[in-house]
């Protein structure tokens, strides 16, 4: 029989466009628990490709693809090149399904639940009695209170410095020649590695292949996921390895917000 794999959660990287597919990273955490006498299971990065014309029945765009949950559903593979394949397990996906959120659950809630919420009639009756109060109090106000009221002056619109656009520029520029889909530069001391990370070992073969893609092209393959804030390494473990063996000073990174 065929292996079968089964993927739930977010891309953790942005989508990646090719001729007849598309491919996106996840990765899933093991049970908190293991066997006595066995070590626990840590993160394992995924790879999956889909079709697009089974990526596009879904709806899903680039940006909404790093917030919305899917199930994955197919094949483990070992034969992608690492420029194609960042991830440790490649996946070649026969279904994908687009998981509902807590606000679509609110959405198709009963008609009862929904007309529970709104106002009873005598609440109603009340809102206007007191409004039509307001109104007569306010008309029998004399009109000099009105002319008495503040005229706040319109504050002009900041202009952006030069100097500042002249930032931003360099920024976009400096930007343009990372990988594909990178928000920032990061200093690689500030990155935190997690310890699970810290107690696998990457894939020889595959961390080579990305040390002779940095020497060939002057930047990594691919922008290592930090989360927002904490710069904690969320996914990426084997390029941190690349740049630190290659002594990298600064790394490209695309950002994963806090939950």
């Amino acid at each position: 029989m065929p292996h079968k794999i089964t993927l739930t959660g977010s891309a953790t990287g942005p989508l990646r466009e090719y001729d007849r597919y598309v491919a996106f990273d996840m990765r899933e955490k093991g049970s908190p628990s293991a066997p006595k006498g066995l070590k626990k299971s840590t993160f394992i990065s995924y790879t999956v490709f889909v079709a697009k014309k089974a990526f596009n029945k879904t709806g899903l765009t680039k940006k909404s693809i790093m917030h919305e949950k899917v199930l994955i559903q197919g094949e483990p593979t070992l034969d992608i090149p690492i420029d194609e394949c960042p991830g440790e397990v490649g996946v070649i996906c026969f279904q994908i399904t687009v998981l509902p959120n807590k606000n679509d659950k609110e959405k198709n809630q009963p008609d009862e639940k929904k007309e529970s919420k709104q106002e009873a009639p005598g609440a109603r009756q009340n809102t206007e009695t007191k409004k039509q109060a307001e109104e007569q109090a306010s008309t029998s106000q004399p009109v000099a209170k009105e002319e008495k009221k503040e005229i706040k002056p319109i504050q002009p619109e900041v202009q952006q410095s030069p100097t500042e656009e002249k930032k931003t520029e360099e920024k976009k520029t400096t930007l343009s020649n990372q990988p594909k889909g990178t928000q920032d530069l990061l200093n690689f001391d500030d990155i935190i590695v997690p310890e699970e990370f810290l107690k696998t070992r990457p894939n020889p073969e595959k961390t080579q292949k990305v040390i002779d893609f940095v020497k060939r092209t002057g930047r990594l393959d691919e922008p290592l996921t930090i989360e927002k804030g904490s710069k904690i390494l969320k996914d990426g473990y084997r390029r941190y390895v690349v740049a630190k063996t290659v002594k990298m000073n600064q790394v490209p990174v695309v950002y994963e917000y806090q939950k």
